[in-house]
């Protein structure tokens, strides 16, 4: 997998959306659709997908991932990453492992603390923890000095 450029913008939607959910206590997991570009992947849209959602867990549903695959394949789009949100702190756990969309080596998994009602635009970077999907199908934290290789925010 190659990095991933996002901006600003998308940073603000996908907040809303985590925040949205959260005002209800339930988890939320929105996708950014990217495009393969000469320096990285370029994010082109947020999608928060069809989905169902409790305190601690998220999951979506076969019919809905056919519309994302349908959605993907039209645009020429692929899942660059999975962000989601959690009531406290942020970490990879069991039910992520299980339920996360993004299933290829290297991919990304962020994770929002507190529903993100506590994160800002400026402050995602620092808030969130980034996983990345390992060759033996295990999600590892990034260290802070390693999540700019794989994830810039403009």
């Amino acid at each position: 997998m190659s990095k991933v450029f996002c901006r600003h913008q998308h940073i603000e939607e996908t907040l809303k959306h985590l925040r949205e959910a959260g005002q209800r206590g339930n988890e939320c997991v929105v996708l950014w659709f990217g495009r393969e570009t000469a320096t990285g992947i370029e994010i082109e849209a947020v999608c928060r997908p069809a989905q169902i959602a409790g305190a601690d867990i998220f999951r979506i549903s076969p019919a809905t991932m056919r519309e994302i695959i349908g959605i993907l394949a039209q645009h020429g789009w692929m899942i660059a990453a999975q962000v989601h949100s959690h009531p406290r702190e942020a970490f990879h756990s069991l039910a992520d492992d299980k339920w996360a969309i993004v299933r290829h080596e290297n991919a990304l998994s962020l994770v929002v603390p507190y529903f993100a009602a506590r994160t800002t635009a400026a402050s995602f970077m620092q808030d969130q923890k980034t996983f990345k999907l390992t060759a033996g199908n295990l999600w590892r934290e990034l260290a802070v000095s390693e999540i700019s290789k794989w994830l810039h925010v403009s």
